[in-house]
């Protein structure tokens, strides 16, 4: 991994569309509740406890399982941007936003 990350401890679901990141992991650990993990090869959950690990070029979205979840977060620099500023983009504009983080929107429902 050998760059800078940030540890957060936040709440609350993803984007709500499947999006992968070609050049940053992200990885979560759960403190309580639960997040399912959506990728390709179907969901994953994930409660208290448990880390998951996505890899750079893996295709993902995540929610809060059965109501709220906290969890920490360890970001990279650059996704750290992204999601700065994605919460302060339509989400119309969200494709854009992630093409300027080495990013990219797959699916949007």
């Amino acid at each position: 991994m050998g760059r800078d990350w940030s540890l957060h401890r936040w709440s609350g679901s993803g984007p709500g569309y499947l999006h992968v990141h070609h050049q940053d992991d992200e990885a979560w650990h759960v403190l309580s509740g639960s997040l399912t993990f959506r990728l390709t090869e179907g969901e994953k959950v994930a409660g208290p406890g448990t880390t998951v690990v996505i890899p750079a070029g893996t295709v993902h979205d995540y929610f809060e399982t059965d109501g709220p979840c906290e969890y920490l977060i360890l970001l990279t620099p650059r996704l750290e941007a992204l999601i700065t500023e994605l919460h302060q983009t339509p989400w119309a504009d969200h494709g854009a936003v992630h093409a300027r983080h080495a990013s990219e929107v797959v699916v949007q429902p």
